[in-house]
């Protein structure tokens, strides 16, 4: 019997090979094109746009680069994590130590040292504090220290087959652990005050206009170029993998694949976004502290990723802009209602719309109602 494929849905329709492309395109002129001729102009305003949305529309890119790196290990790999926000902090973390470092050169710190240390009273930066006054070193440190970190506790929770609800607790338990660490002054991070104040980077100042623009430019770009890299990432070979370790583990390894290696790199990858992530979202918001690091934080993730549609690359995206956009009216208008809004949220989308707002896409037509009675015939 022939088998005749089934026709593709609307969204796969819709983000198909050319609708990327042209995704991409559009994309890119609105977020890279369109910003570039205000540069050399003294307005205030991107687009007509005040300061604070602008730096509000970069702080929704990054939070939506979090949400494509968690939908990649759980969506994808099937890999709930619950502790992506220590990876977010760390680095941010990385680059704000440069950032301080910046404001040792305005003269603002007795002997280049922020006002924390000379409160301990430290006569010098710890040792990895060494190279955080260069820029490349900075972004290298915000990509790598997650990454090292994700690699070293996924190699040993993998290894030994900690998969599911387990999996998820112990990634729960390294976030609050970390947000421990960080709390202490001895660390060298600040406290619990984190850093602030944030005042130059590549000796630019960081509360110009010009600046807040290049910023929202770069996580617009960063963004794009991510989606576009995970794309290849799920249609390749190793997504086709993960798919499969996602619906049936056991079966993969009996087949000859090393599982493995393939859960620890994506999420190895996964992790890098995140620090990354976190590297843009620093001097755009101007402080990081290490309630990034709460497991409340986490959760949240895993929360746009469901709202949006997880197994989606675009459904995330969607789900961080929609809950973070929803947060910012809350928090405005009646903020300790917050978190009812946000636990009723979760639920409702998990009975009502398993696939998520882009679930809605893809949703068949809603089927006739049968009336409990014959419907009168015409007369002839």
């Amino acid at each position: 019997m022939l088998h005749v494929p089934p026709s593709p849905t609307l969204a796969r329709r819709l983000f198909d090979r050319r609708g990327w492309c042209a995704f991409a395109l559009g994309a890119a002129v609105i977020f890279i094109v369109a910003p570039f001729a205000n540069l050399a102009t003294a307005e205030a305003s991107m687009l007509h746009l005040s300061d604070a949305s602008i730096a509000l529309a970069g702080k929704l890119f990054c939070y939506a680069m979090l949400a494509l790196a968690m939908d990649l290990v759980w969506g994808y790999a099937g890999i709930l994590s619950l502790g992506h926000g220590v990876f977010f902090a760390l680095g941010g973390y990385a680059f704000g130590m440069y950032l301080m470092r910046q404001i040792g050169h305005d003269g603002s710190y007795h002997a280049d040292l922020p006002d924390f240390m000379v409160f301990l009273d430290w006569k010098a930066f710890p040792w990895f504090w060494a190279f955080t006054d260069h820029f490349a070193y900075a972004i290298a440190l915000a990509i790598l220290a997650p990454a090292a970190l994700a690699f070293a506790f996924g190699f040993f929770a993998f290894r030994s087959r900690i998969k599911g609800v387990y999996f998820s607790i112990i990634t729960q338990a390294l976030t609050y652990a970390m947000m421990l660490l960080f709390f202490r002054n001895e660390t060298g991070f600040g406290g619990n005050n984190g850093f602030t104040d944030f005042k130059r980077i590549l000796d630019y100042p960081l509360a110009t206009p010009q600046t807040r623009i290049i910023l929202f430019m770069l996580s617009g770009a960063s963004l794009l170029l991510l989606l576009l890299v995970s794309r290849f990432i799920v249609t390749s070979k190793l997504g086709r993998v993960l798919t499969a370790i996602r619906e049936a583990e056991s079966r993969v390894m009996f087949c000859g694949y090393d599982t493995l290696s393939y859960k620890l790199a994506i999420w190895t990858f996964s992790a890098a976004i995140c620090g990354l992530a976190g590297a843009l979202y620093v001097p755009q918001v101007g402080i990081i502290n290490p309630s990034e690091m709460s497991p409340a934080a986490s959760i949240e993730i895993a929360i746009w990723t469901a709202v949006g549609g997880r197994g989606t690359l675009i459904g995330p995206l969607v789900g961080a802009v929609v809950v973070n956009g929803a947060k910012s009216l809350f928090t405005a208008a009646i903020p300790e209602y917050w978190l009812f809004f946000l636990g009723l949220l979760f639920v409702l989308v998990t009975l009502l719309l398993p696939k998520g707002v882009i679930g809605l896409v893809d949703a068949p037509r809603w089927p006739r109602i049968a009336l409990p009675f014959p419907r009168k015939e015409r007369a002839s």
